[in-house]
């Protein structure tokens, strides 16, 4: 459940993000991840992933390809979101 923080505060931006560029669907969200520990436990890539795609329901990014590339650091970033 830990990964739900992290998903939240990306899926907010990624909602953000569509708004600012008059997005009406977004159908890809790329993600960067590096080792980020949220209340004792590693986020995972595939359970980051899970929980914006759960997040997205019923909303202009549901059924978006959410791709998740581990990368060094110890923070995430939004890298792009693209749509219609």
């Amino acid at each position: 459940m830990h990964d739900l923080h992290v998903a939240d505060q990306i899926f907010r931006l990624v909602l953000a993000e569509a708004e600012k560029n008059r997005l009406k669907k977004v159908a890809q969200i790329n993600i960067e991840l590096g080792l980020i520990e949220e209340h004792g436990a590693n986020v995972e890539p595939e359970n980051l992933k899970f929980n914006i795609v759960m997040l997205s329901r019923g909303t202009i990014a549901e059924a978006a390809d959410v791709v998740v590339n581990s990368v060094a650091g110890n923070a995430w970033k939004l890298v792009s979101i693209s749509g219609e």
